[in-house]
C-alpha cells in the first residue's frame, strides 16, 4: 500500500511542473512586456514595479474573470488560481519601483499640471507623491503614454474599474489637461 501512495505522489508531482517552478520562474514571461525587473519599455504597457499588491490582486482577479479586457492578459490570467494571484501580486509589489524620465521635462507645463492635480484631488487617492496605498494604483513615474491612455478611457467610459471612482474624477477634466496630468504624473519626482 505505501508503495502505491509514493508512486501516486510521484505521478501527481511530475504531471504539476508549476509546482515546482519558483514564483520568479512563473513570473518571467510576464517581463517579456512589462520588461525587466517591472520597468516597461514597450509603448502603452504599464510598469508593474513597486505596485501596491492589494491593486494588483485586484487587477489580475479582474482579468482572469475578464471584468478587464485585454486578451493577453486575460489570457494569462485565465489559469491562475487565488492563492496564484496572491503570489504574483506579492512577488510584482517587490520589484522596484520604475525610474522617472531622463527629462525632468519642462517647468511652465510641470507647474500647470500640478495645479490640475491638485485642483481635480488626484492626490486624495493616489498620495501627494502618487506612491498609491492599498487598492489605489502607484502612478508616479509610470509611462506617460500609458497613463494618457489609460485617463481617457477612464473618461469615455471604454474602461472600467471596480467602481466608478476615476470615471467619475475625470468627468471635468479635459483631453489637454488630460495630457498635461500624464506628463506631469510620470515625472514626479
Amino acid at each position: 500500500m505505501r508503495k502505491i501512495v509514493i508512486a501516486a505522489l510521484a505521478c501527481v508531482l511530475m504531471a504539476s511542473p508549476a509546482i515546482a517552478e519558483t514564483i520568479e520562474q512563473r513570473a518571467a514571461p510576464c517581463f517579456g512586456c512589462h520588461g525587466e525587473h517591472g520597468q516597461s519599455l514597450i509603448d502603452y504597457t504599464p510598469s508593474l514595479g513597486g505596485q501596491q499588491a492589494p491593486y494588483l490582486l485586484i487587477q489580475l482577479f479582474m482579468f482572469r474573470e475578464k471584468l478587464r479586457v485585454f486578451e493577453p492578459m486575460n489570457d494569462m490570467a485565465k489559469a491562475l488560481s487565488d492563492d496564484d494571484l496572491r503570489a504574483f501580486s506579492d512577488f510584482i509589489a517587490k520589484l522596484p519601483k520604475p525610474a522617472p524620465p531622463a527629462d525632468a521635462g519642462d517647468p511652465a507645463r510641470l507647474q500647470r499640471a500640478a495645479a490640475l492635480a491638485k485642483q481635480y484631488h488626484c492626490n486624495a487617492c493616489h498620495n501627494s507623491d502618487f506612491s498609491g496605498r492599498d487598492n489605489v494604483p502607484r502612478i508616479a513615474d509610470q509611462r506617460e503614454d500609458y497613463l494618457q491612455k489609460t485617463l481617457r478611457e477612464y473618461k469615455d467610459n471604454s474602461r472600467h474599474g471596480y467602481d466608478a471612482t476615476m470615471a467619475e474624477a475625470l468627468a471635468p477634466v479635459t483631453l489637454e489637461q488630460i495630457a498635461d496630468l500624464a506628463y506631469y504624473i510620470a515625472r514626479v519626482r
